[in-house]
């Protein structure tokens, strides 16, 4: 190989890693992926809980970066109710979620004013966040055993466990615990045990599920009782 095919090599190997550098700078992060988890158990989890109404909504960038993937809405909201949380955030002004919906970010409707229940977290900065994993349902979409839930109910079995059924047999491990078996018995995962029950701690200590009314069309299985 002559001098100038070795130059003419080493140039093209630069540019070529030049571009391997490029493709793993813009490379796409892994897309954003939630395990199913009934909302009792993520209203438990939530730092804040509550009603609120989107006003209007705005893209807002850090001032100290450039990066795109660090860009977030600001969703301007209207505070109902506050279900959870009242001591951790008084005045709550601003809901925050990722841009990209690669990085969890969700969708909000601020153009029809619609009302949501929002379970949300609490940043180190006192920003609240909002992300696609987060339990988000418009108000109306709700049934009155939810709401009613909401104020009690779901507070009740915070100190119980529940675990999702993939798959049978399916058995509870430990005695504070209740199967949820939505996805397993009726192939979704809003199903009666989400939208009419809630799992409470009893006397005894043990946990098992409760519904309110209205009451259901057909039996409902607590698999905690085979």
């Amino acid at each position: 190989m002559t001098a100038d095919n070795m130059a003419a090599h080493a140039h093209g190997c630069t540019v070529l890693l030049f571009l391997l550098l490029a493709l793993v700078r813009v490379a796409p992060v892994r897309g954003c992926t939630c395990n199913p988890t009934h909302p009792q158990q993520q209203f438990c989890d939530a730092e804040l809980v509550i009603r609120a109404k989107i006003t209007r909504e705005k893209v807002i960038s850090p001032s100290n970066s450039s990066s795109s993937h660090l860009k977030m809405i600001q969703y301007e909201i209207k505070l109902m109710k506050v279900f959870k949380g009242f001591k951790k955030v008084q005045d709550i002004r601003y809901l925050y979620t990722p841009f990209f919906s690669s990085l969890c970010g969700i969708k909000l409707d601020s153009s029809s004013k619609v009302q949501y229940l929002i379970f949300a977290n609490i940043m180190s900065d006192g920003k609240v966040v909002v992300e696609l994993c987060d339990f988000v349902e418009p108000w109306k979409q709700l049934t009155m055993t939810q709401k009613k839930n909401l104020n009690y109910r779901y507070h009740m079995g915070c100190t119980c466990k529940i675990s999702t059924c993939h798959t049978l047999p399916c058995t509870a491990n430990v005695e504070k615990e209740c199967l949820w078996t939505d996805w397993l018995l009726e192939d979704k995962l809003a199903g009666e045990q989400v939208r009419n029950s809630a799992c409470i701690r009893r006397s005894d200590g043990s946990c098992s599920w409760y519904r309110g009314a209205p009451a259901l069309e057909k039996n409902f299985l607590d698999m905690n009782d085979p």
